[in-house]
C-alpha cells in the first residue's frame, strides 16, 4: 500500500475499545478526530503522551474534536492505564495490528542493533469529511498534544 498523505481519504477502523465496545471511525463521522498511535500502555513516554492528551481532552471537546489513543495493547492493559492515571480519551486496541499496518505506523524499528517490529509514534488529525488533514510521524512527546490541539483549532 502506499503511504498516507494530507488530503487523503484515512482509513476506515472499527476495533475493541477501552471499558468495553468499540470504537470505529464511522461511528465518528462529522467529527474531527486525533488518532495517536503509541507503542505500549504504561511506559514513560506513552504515558506521558496520554496524560497531556487527557489533560486537553476539555479542549479538544470544545472543538467538536474526539482523540483517540491507539496501541496493540489488549483492552484490559488499556482499562488498567486508564484507571491507574485517571486519562479522559478513548483507547482503542488494535491486537492484530491491522490499522497500525493500513496507517503505516506498524515499522521495523532498532534498539542497540537489534531489529524487530513495532508502533513508530505518529498522529493523524481527520477532518469532518474523513480526510487526512495532518500526519506527525516520530512524534517526540514534549509539547506535542499543544502542537495538535492548535492544528485543530486552525481546521
Amino acid at each position: 500500500m502506499s503511504e498516507l498523505a494530507e488530503g487523503m481519504m484515512a482509513p476506515q477502523f472499527d476495533l475493541p475499545r477501552d471499558g468495553g465496545g468499540n470504537v470505529s471511525l464511522e461511528g465518528l463521522a462529522g467529527k474531527i478526530v486525533v488518532i495517536y498511535f503509541y507503542p505500549k500502555d504504561d511506559t514513560s513516554g506513552c504515558t506521558v503522551e496520554a496524560i497531556d492528551f487527557s489533560a486537553l481532552s476539555g479542549e479538544f471537546a470544545s472543538t467538536g474534536a474526539v482523540i483517540v489513543g491507539m496501541s496493540p495493547d489488549p483492552v484490559k492493559a488499556h482499562d488498567k492505564f486508564i484507571a491507574k492515571h485517571q486519562l479522559g480519551i478513548i483507547l482503542a486496541s488494535d491486537e492484530d495490528k491491522s490499522v497500525l499496518e493500513a496507517y503505516g505506523v506498524w515499522t521495523e524499528k532498532s534498539m542497540y542493533g537489534r531489529k524487530y517490529m513495532g508502533v513508530e509514534r505518529s498522529t493523524f488529525l481527520i477532518d469532518r469529511d474523513g480526510r487526512i488533514a495532518r500526519i506527525w510521524r516520530k512524534v517526540k512527546v514534549p509539547g506535542h498534544a499543544q502542537a495538535v490541539l492548535a492544528a485543530v483549532k486552525a481546521l
